[in-house]
């Protein structure tokens, strides 16, 4: 069956954005490279491959690398690691990778959207604007490409339809200007074959990201969202929190489910390398039968854990 890109949406073929539950082929990663970002890059390195090694364990996994940085790669990361050279400006591959797409076929797709780094919050994207087409044509899928300018990050699905995404990145302004809520929410549903958005207000004040909504909330089964909180009134985004969780109660799912809020604390206190980098225990990864999810050396940690456990026995 040939798949026409052009005139066509991924939903005309059955195509739907999985849930990141659903098993995986393998994961994608883009190897560190904007020092500005960063800062020691060998030890960013060397975390990179850790959490890359860490998925191994899981999956398949192949590393997007700068063809200067292929020699030193490939010594870092092993023979396990697969490694797909090509242009790259940052190693952010949740953000400027691809929106995989499954149908019942068993074909594999994706949505390319346009990326600006953040809403130009970096000089020099072009690169990373290219690399979702390129590594979409690598796995062998067919490219659906969209005007649309966000972040893989800036979504999230149950992969049964309902995407979660938030207002302060998606409607900026420094995205997509003169777009309207309707035409966002319109084309988030024909490039990512769902049925409904259910939008958070997200956070004005992370500047970094405008407020993705996989460091507020994310989906854990159908029907079920694990919400960020602060049991800390003197938070500086307890109220923001508020209002996210707020958004969320009451509202149903493509399928008509009530939503079942489960909640889980920042890391709020550790000491992070910078502002721009988040705190948050939900920016995770499932793998095929595990779960990655940040450490930063404070007590919180043997809770998120505990919460993690609690929400996976298997």
């Amino acid at each position: 069956m040939s798949i026409d890109t052009i005139n066509k949406s991924p939903s005309d073929y059955g195509f739907r954005m999985p849930a990141e539950w659903e098993p995986h082929e393998r994961t994608w990663m883009m190897w560190p490279c904007r020092a500005e970002v960063w800062g020691d890059m060998a030890a960013t390195k060397a975390d990179y491959v850790k959490v890359a090694q860490a998925i191994r364990e899981f999956e398949a996994l192949t590393m997007v690398v700068n063809p200067e940085d292929e020699q030193e790669a490939r010594k870092l990361l092993g023979s396990e690691i697969d490694i797909l050279v090509a242009p790259i400006d940052d190693s952010w591959a949740r953000d400027a990778a691809p929106n995989f797409l499954i149908n019942d076929k068993g074909q594999l797709a994706g949505s390319a959207w346009q990326f600006n780094a953040w809403g130009e919050t970096y000089v020099g994207y072009d690169n990373d604007n290219a690399v979702g087409e390129q590594i979409l044509e690598s796995a062998g899928a067919a490219v659906f490409v969209s005007e649309l300018v966000g972040e893989g990050g800036a979504v999230l699905t149950d992969g049964e339809g309902t995407i979660l995404t938030t207002e302060t990145c998606l409607l900026n302004p420094n995205r997509n200007p003169g777009w309207t809520k309707n035409e966002v929410e319109q084309e988030l549903l024909r490039t990512l074959g769902a049925k409904k958005v259910i939008w958070m207000p997200g956070n004005a004040d992370e500047d970094e990201t405008n407020g993705h909504v996989d460091g507020l909330a994310q989906f854990i089964r159908p029907g079920v969202v694990l919400a960020e909180i602060s049991y800390d009134m003197e938070h500086p985004w307890y109220d923001i929190m508020q209002d996210n969780i707020n958004s969320l109660r009451g509202q149903t799912d493509a399928k008509g489910r009530e939503l079942d809020l489960v909640f889980i604390e920042d890391a709020h206190g550790c000491d992070t390398i910078g502002e721009k980098f988040c705190t948050s225990y939900i920016n995770s990864l499932i793998c095929n039968g595990g779960v990655l999810i940040p450490k930063y050396g404070i007590d919180a940690d043997d809770r998120a854990v505990a919460v993690y456990q609690r929400l996976f026995p298997e």
